[in-house]
């Protein structure tokens, strides 16, 4: 599979190995599907298909106008939309940073297509929320806010992005391919534009359902990780109510990027997978 088409989107996808089994693998900002690109090849010698996409606001394909087009609820679907095109019932789904949060999502409103779910750096959204009111989450959280002005965070992070990415601890080669993305035409948007919707999800259609996860999974947290801090990685444990590991590394943020043995292995240890 090259690419998914939903609604007037498209999406480019990253289709590898021939395996019975599918995991799916969703980047984070300002990612794109080749963030996982170290840890994949590892997955694909496990006997294991492993397919990424580009999630809107990323693909030039898929780059809708406006704040609502990336609530939660759309992201959600458009994995939905990935795994009904790839013809697959039950994933293993595996999510960094914002990719985290959706993969949490998509665990708490849709258990059923999913075989297990492995997340990277991003605590679940209500130990997030628990630990803005507790301890120094909200510090380290600043940025969030500052991405809801308009225009400004686009034009300083197309000449800074690089720089910002190099010094929270992501390698040149990767600092360099997302910041020449986030140039793209539309892209800066569209990218900041998944801050931005915060404010609409949950929203009152009833988007967030609020059920414990009972999807069996793992937690992959780096204790140098400069935005995501300690109290909400352990206070996730308390909203998974199946089998739950936790597994914390001495490393930052970008865990695919600089740990993809790490990464595949716990991600095979979730799946029940053994290396070949």
């Amino acid at each position: 599979m090259e690419e998914l088409t939903r609604d007037d989107l498209v999406f480019d996808v990253s289709d590898n190995g021939t395996g019975d089994e599918v995991v799916v693998l969703l980047h984070g900002w300002p990612q794109d599907c080749q963030a996982g690109a170290a840890v994949t090849p590892l997955l694909v010698e496990a006997g294991l298909r492993v397919v990424a996409f580009d999630q809107r606001g990323y693909s030039p394909g898929a780059r809708p106008a406006g704040r609502q087009a990336y609530r939660m609820k759309e992201l959600v679907g458009d994995v939905l939309a990935l795994l009904d095109g790839l013809g697959v019932q039950r994933v293993h789904l595996v999510g960094h940073d914002w990719g985290g949060a959706v993969a949490w999502a998509l665990a708490e409103r849709h258990p059923e297509r999913l075989h297990s779910l492995t997340v990277l750096s991003t605590p679940h959204h209500r130990a997030m929320a628990w630990a803005m009111l507790h301890g120094d989450q909200a510090a380290r959280s600043w940025y969030m806010a500052g991405f809801q002005l308009p225009l400004l965070p686009e034009l300083v992070l197309k000449h800074s992005l690089g720089a910002v990415l190099r010094l929270s601890g992501l390698p040149e080669e990767h600092a360099q391919r997302y910041a020449a993305r986030f140039r793209e035409p539309g892209a800066a948007g569209s990218e900041l534009a998944w801050y931005r919707a915060i404010p609409w999800w949950p929203n009152r259609s009833g988007e967030s359902a609020g059920h414990p996860i009972s999807t069996p999974t793992a937690y992959v947290w780096g204790r140098k990780d400069p935005a995501l801090g300690r109290a909400a990685a352990q206070r996730t444990r308390e909203h998974v109510a199946a089998d739950y590991t936790f597994i914390e590394l001495d490393a930052g943020h970008w865990l695919p990027e600089t740990h993809p043995h790490e990464v595949a292995t716990a991600i095979l240890q979730r799946t029940g997978t053994r290396p070949q």
